[in-house]
């Protein structure tokens, strides 16, 4: 009986080893392939041998806080270059007016011509507009990106807004020789939205609109609540089409701008629920819009 008790406490003792060691190998294994993981960019999940439960677990947890930590240091490098191409660009767009400005203020100087002397004044409130419609752009931007509350809700009248935005920017279109294609649906449109955020959005697109369109613009409200805003843009391509809310994008045929309207746009739809997206087919922009 002693004997069978021994050889039993033996076998249970070369046992409990045998899982000691084999835990200590699977440590080992996570260990190393932790430490390879961080200095490595590579999605490689870490294997170990053991199929112990514990461990097998221990492993999955290290490789979801690797995955989560890979996704922010991307969005980080992301960023960080998103940053940098901003300033580059902000400078150049900010300096391109400051230089004019300059120039114009030193002819003001070197004449008495009246006549020139007002159309260079001319030139200088021109190019000090441009400046201010690039710092406000900004300055929203940097408001909508830091605000923490959440947006207020209420029911809106969507039809109404749109024609209302429309209507304000019929002096800019008229100028530009574009005279808007309008079907709103006579079903009433209510979704709850911030009439601010609504506003904004729709005032950001019309912008791009008048930005990218060669010389024609149709907008579609349906019985859906869906948007559509579709305009030729022959300067326009597949791939620019597909940056367009991004950060800080801009397109060469895209003067006076930051690239953040759009950007600014597709924060706000989506703070309220929203959906908002680009296509271009047959040198045609088409922005579908949501809600």
């Amino acid at each position: 009986m002693l004997y069978c008790l021994c050889a039993l406490l033996a076998v249970l003792l070369a046992a409990a080893v045998y899982k000691i060691i084999y835990l200590k190998k699977s440590a080992r294994e996570i260990t190393a392939a932790f430490a390879d993981r961080l200095h490595t960019d590579t999605n490689t999940r870490i294997d170990i041998s053991t199929r112990d439960k514990d461990m097998c677990a221990l492993a999955d947890s290290i490789n979801c806080q690797l995955r989560i930590l890979r996704e922010e240091h991307l969005r980080f490098y992301q960023g960080d270059r998103e940053l940098k191409n901003a300033v580059t660009n902000i400078s150049h767009d900010l300096r391109t007016p400051l230089t004019a400005i300059c120039g114009y203020l030193y002819m003001i100087e070197k004449t008495d011509d009246r006549a020139a002397v007002d159309r260079y004044l001319s030139f200088i409130a021109e190019r000090t507009e441009a400046m201010k419609q690039l710092t406000e752009e900004l300055f929203r931007y940097s408001v909508i990106q830091t605000e923490d509350t959440e947006a207020v809700l209420e029911d809106v009248n969507v039809n109404q807004a749109l024609e209302d935005s429309i209507m304000g920017y019929y002096g800019a279109f008229s100028e530009k020789g574009i005279i808007p294609e309008v079907e709103i649906t006579a079903q009433r449109i209510v979704r709850r939205l911030n009439p601010a955020y609504l506003s904004r959005i729709f005032s950001n697109l019309l912008n791009n609109a008048l930005k990218y369109s060669d010389g024609d613009l149709q907008i579609c409200l349906r019985d859906s609540g869906e948007l559509v805003f579709a305009n030729t843009a022959k300067g326009l391509s597949a791939v620019a089409v597909e940056q367009l809310f991004d950060r800080f994008y801009t397109v060469e045929a895209a003067h006076k701008s930051t690239g953040l309207g759009l950007s600014i746009a597709r924060t706000l739809v989506e703070r309220m629920g929203g959906t908002i997206s680009a296509a271009y087919e047959n040198e045609r922009l088409t922005i579908t819009l949501r809600l």
